[in-house]
């Protein structure tokens, strides 16, 4: 291939895949492409913490050509998953030095699917912040503007995408952190329906609050990519059955006459920036003039009481893992190990005794049961991503030690975490702009299992709004 730089930084993953298949271009030498762009772009952002170049260039020796994601650079987060022989730090100085001993069952269909590593990328510590500035690592910077945010907790992963490095990079989400920094980095973000795929070797994280997917630039790359890590394992709690297509053929799918809900208001009462509402409002328009069924329609939650009981009920599940860590390192957590937030989370989880746990996990699923019940009239539901522009870097200060303070700060993800409790699928597309330009992300949700709705719209939408000329103005 003549420039095979060009085709990199202009191709999906898809398009990628295809190409070696094709034999117009050889995974070794699109992985090449890629630690080029890796080592051109990343020294300025700070997006991949962890190369592991030797890695990708094995897998791309070995590689099936017909492997659905053939060939694709890919980059996994620095939180949870498990890549046998890679660091597991989950950004936290507690856990530096601690190396994955298997592959996670997710991980293990990354590998079949042709996918080749390239390193890990940053996020805040412990994943619980919509920044991405940890202590241990550094902070990841927002290609589009490097003075706010670049969104969390999957900052380096939409970071890498939105500018070129790969094509595609894991996310995981608990209360927006995939669709978060998705919005802030202009890139695309679905959290799919819980049960979606397992989370094996564990079971559970916060009752079923915390889901694995990934960053992309494409429709058809989150696609591809779900159908790659799909599937439950039997006995797993969530577990939903695979549709009896493909991903990628549901979203090439035409949608006509759906009933679209939308809502530019936060279910708090704090106000909305004017430059996000216009752009869910004119994503509604769109659908409208699709031949869909649109109406506003305003969520029915006491969103504040939810973010209570969801942020206590995760300190409990924090301590859990910080005290099963200790035991793994034969140590305590000193005064040094980790932020002065993380410290002060696992101090509340261990105050909390088990009927209030329980309560607030109870709580937690009332909630996320009222709201399916309160948009079941709807195939789609749209929403702000964020309420605010991106926030200036260091707005989430993880060296607060007051957690309802902190806590308060993510008043602008307010659309988040309710669909977290939920389990619908909830999908951030980059249709809007705010005031200044910056990106800034329309959320769909859709009903839970209705992941092919959801990719289906979404699709249409980038067809009648692409976004794929909106990069971010990065120097190769």
């Amino acid at each position: 291939m003549k420039d095979l730089d060009a085709f990199y930084r202009g191709a999906d993953a898809v398009a990628l895949a295809g190409a070696v298949r094709a034999g117009d271009v050889s995974a070794a030498e699109v992985v090449e492409a890629a630690i080029r762009a890796i080592e051109a772009l990343n020294p300025g952002l700070n997006a991949v913490i962890g190369a592991h170049f030797d890695i990708g260039r094995a897998a791309a020796r070995d590689v099936a050509r017909d492997a659905p994601l053939a060939g694709v650079p890919f980059l996994l987060k620095e939180l949870a998953s498990s890549w046998a022989g890679l660091p597991a730090t989950n950004a936290s100085r507690f856990l530096q030095g601690q190396v994955a001993a298997a592959d996670s069952v997710v991980v293990g269909r990354i590998k079949a699917a042709g996918l080749c590593l390239l390193g890990k990328t940053n996020a805040p510590e412990n994943g619980w912040s919509i920044g991405c500035e940890p202590v241990l690592y550094g902070r990841t910077l927002n290609p589009w503007d490097p003075a706010v945010t670049c969104g969390g907790s999957s900052g380096g992963s939409a970071v890498a995408v939105a500018t070129g490095m790969v094509p595609i990079a894991e996310a995981s989400d608990g209360a927006g952190s995939i669709r978060v920094p998705a919005s802030c980095c202009g890139v695309v973000g679905l959290k799919p329906s819980r049960g979606r795929a397992t989370l094996a070797p564990f079971v559970d994280y916060w009752a079923g609050g915390a889901y694995f997917l990934c960053n992309s630039r494409t429709v058809r790359d989150t696609a591809a990519y779900l159908d790659a890590v799909a599937g439950a394992l039997p006995g797993d709690p969530y577990a939903l059955p695979l549709p009896d297509r493909p991903f990628a053929e549901l979203a090439r799918e035409e949608r006509a006459g759906l009933r679209i809900g939308f809502t530019v208001t936060d279910p708090s009462g704090r106000p909305v920036d004017a430059a996000i509402a216009a752009s869910v409002k004119a994503v509604a328009r769109v659908l409208e003039g699709m031949g869909h069924a649109v109406e506003e329609y305003d969520l029915g939650l006491d969103a504040d009481a939810f973010w209570r009981s969801y942020t206590d009920m995760t300190c409990v599940e924090t301590a859990a893992f910080f005290g099963a860590m200790e035991g793994v390192l034969g140590r305590p957590i000193g005064p040094d190990d980790v932020e002065r937030f993380t410290a002060a989370v696992i101090a509340r989880g261990r105050a909390t005794n088990g009927l209030e746990h329980a309560a607030r996990i109870d709580a937690v699923r009332q909630a996320g049961r009222a709201v399916v019940q309160d948009l079941d009239r709807f195939d789609i539901y749209l929403t702000p991503t964020l309420t605010q522009p991106p926030r200036p870097v260091g707005h989430y200060d993880m060296s607060l030690q007051d957690l309802d303070a902190y806590n308060a700060l993510w008043s602008d993800a307010v659309f988040m975490a309710p669909f977290n409790a939920s389990g619908q699928p909830a999908m951030s597309l980059p249709l809007g702009q705010t005031a200044t330009g910056l990106p800034a992300g329309v959320q769909l949700v859709g009903r839970p299992g209705a992941e092919g709705t959801v990719l289906a719209v979404a699709r249409m939408l980038e067809e009648a709004m692409p976004w794929a000329g909106r990069r971010p103005p990065v120097r190769w």
